[in-house]
């Protein structure tokens, strides 16, 4: 294990609070916090996962998924062990809830991968990033000077003001919205709604590339006012805002049913009437995984599976009508 020094510690009598998170764990000497690897030590407040990754591999990034932001590129992919969130659905439990074998990887090293990939920068992915935020906060300025790209593939659960110095070194961002319901944060995630609606609103506003991921629960997020109050929240940012639908399958503790492919459609129908960018991800729908020109209907980027085809763009705008699509190529 790699020992540092963590962010965002406040002492209060003999008890640290970590303030990376909401969760805001306060712990007493030798606890540890809810992401199981930020600890008070005597009197001061330690993370074991500097540069400790559980994965490395290279993936298309619409895997990410991250569709408009140079599709067709693939991106060195890596991930910390341990999560903020217990979700008892998640689909990554062995690596977020359970200790997993990792290896020390230095920043400098992390680079020089992605370099030697071919790699459009590194994302942060798999289990959830904010909780590395020291190992990315050394990183991303190397990707940045090497002329590369950070991206961060998470649950949102972060407090402001480590949220804005990330977002300083940021480039893309995928978000996981779980659902518009505080109790579903609180009964399936052991968190909190707000500060992830909060996280979603400052980096819409932001010069960060920003994307959501929406993943589908049959009963417990996949009724018609679920749907409703969910794109009435995305379009009242931005309709531009790409929004991708994912069916859920039984993982971890949760085993109700696969979400039918018809709960998804309708998910779907309803979000294109007020977004402009709506796909469904991980169903094998012809078409629906495709962008097309929100002005003219032209087909920009054509997708099958993770095989991506920039069809219909001229830069970053639509060929036939000089729509500016906000894709970044």
């Amino acid at each position: 294990m790699n020992v540092v020094h963590a962010a965002y510690a406040e002492k209060v009598n003999d008890v640290i609070v970590c303030r990376l998170c909401p969760a805001n764990c306060r712990l007493t000497e030798g606890k540890v916090g809810i992401c199981g690897c930020r600890y008070n030590e005597n009197g001061t407040l330690l993370t074991n996962n500097y540069g400790e990754v559980v994965t490395l591999a290279v993936d298309p990034i619409e895997k990410k998924p991250l569709y408009h932001f140079y599709p067709g590129r693939e991106i060195l992919s890596t991930g910390v062990n341990g999560c903020n969130l217990k979700c008892i659905n998640c689909q990554n439990w062995s690596i977020s809830q359970e200790k997993a074998p990792t290896r020390y990887v230095t920043p400098e090293q992390l680079v020089a991968a992605a370099i030697e990939y071919d790699s459009v920068g590194v994302a942060f992915t798999y289990t959830e990033p904010i909780i590395w935020f020291e190992y990315i906060m050394d990183c991303a300025p190397l990707l940045q000077r090497a002329g590369l790209k950070t991206v961060l593939v998470t649950n949102g659960y972060i407090n402001p003001e480590p949220l804005r110095e990330l977002m300083q070194v940021t480039d893309a961002m995928n978000i996981d919205l779980k659902a518009l319901r505080p109790e579903f944060y609180k009964r399936i995630c052991k968190g909190k709604l707000e500060p992830v609606l909060e996280t979603i609103r400052q980096v819409a506003q932001s010069t960060v590339h920003l994307e959501l991921t929406n993943l589908i629960i049959p009963s417990l997020n996949d009724s018609e006012k679920d749907f409703q109050e969910l794109v009435d929240f995305v379009s009242s940012l931005s309709d531009m805002i790409p929004l991708h639908l994912s069916a859920y399958h039984p993982a971890y503790k949760l085993q109700v049913p696969s979400t039918p492919q018809e709960t998804v459609l309708r998910a779907y129908e309803l979000a294109k009437q007020k977004l402009n960018y709506v796909f469904v991800g991980n169903l094998s729908i012809p078409g629906l995984s495709d962008t097309r020109c929100p002005r003219c209907d032209t087909l920009l980027v054509e997708r099958s599976g993770y095989i991506t085809r920039v069809v219909g763009l001229h830069g970053s705008q639509c060929k036939k009508c000089g729509f500016e699509t906000g894709i970044i190529r």
